[in-house]
């Protein structure tokens, strides 16, 4: 084990977390056109929203499908793995797939996304390389152009995952908003838990509703 003195733990840890903050920082430069589309393709979705992902990404994608859900827009996490052995059969022409990758290079992911295009409205790529064999397929591609160094060693994918996630946070609240769906409704379906204790607990005080829920703006 390599030792380290206390200056160099501290250096590295700061510099990790600046290449972090940097590459959330580089989620920002995607909001654009091609966001709003994937934003109005969100909110229109008469079906569910289908997230996935492989690797570290699929664990973003699942995240990604819980927080949709939780805000007001139908969603489920698929695994291209699980998708390519019947999992496919899920999906209707009124669902709308997004896939998250950072190369784009998943031979698993890419055919599960040219099979899942041709039975649902739509399929969005968000991704840190703007031309691969998965945007080819993709009717909108939210690209990320992220710094050298921001997944540890160039493999690990610690600040590009972040900022996958920041871009899907971002769609789930513009999402959330253009359905209308205000903080409270969402507590009937986060009924148990600090989160829900904590929000009930100050809708109980009075004169402070407003400030536990806020509004839906």
């Amino acid at each position: 084990m390599a030792a380290l003195s206390d200056e160099e733990v501290a250096a590295r840890a700061l510099a990790v977390i600046d290449a972090d903050h940097r590459a959330v920082g580089a989620a920002a430069a995607c909001v654009g056109p091609d966001f709003v589309r994937v934003a109005r393709l969100l909110a229109s979705c008469r079906g569910k929203v289908l997230v996935t992902g492989s690797g570290t990404s699929g664990i973003v994608a699942s995240r990604a499908a819980h927080l949709f859900s939780f805000c007001g827009t139908p969603s489920f996490y698929l695994s291209p793995a699980d998708g390519l052995h019947g999992g496919l059969g899920a999906l209707q022409p009124d669902d709308f797939v997004i896939a998250l990758s950072k190369f784009g290079g998943s031979d698993e992911l890419n055919e599960f996304c040219r099979l899942a295009r041709a039975r649902c409205s739509g399929l969005a790529v968000v991704t840190a390389r703007a031309a691969s064999p998965l945007t080819a397929l993709a009717d909108v591609v939210l690209a990320i152009h992220l710094e050298d160094d921001a997944d540890l060693g160039g493999i690990a994918a610690t600040g590009s995952s972040l900022a996958m996630g920041a871009i899907i946070d971002a769609l789930v609240e513009v999402a959330r908003l253009s359905r209308g769906v205000t903080w409270e409704a969402m507590l009937d379906t986060h009924p148990l838990g600090g989160v829900a204790h904590d929000a009930r607990a100050r809708q109980a005080a009075p004169g402070d509703r407003a400030s536990a829920l806020g509004s839906a703006t």
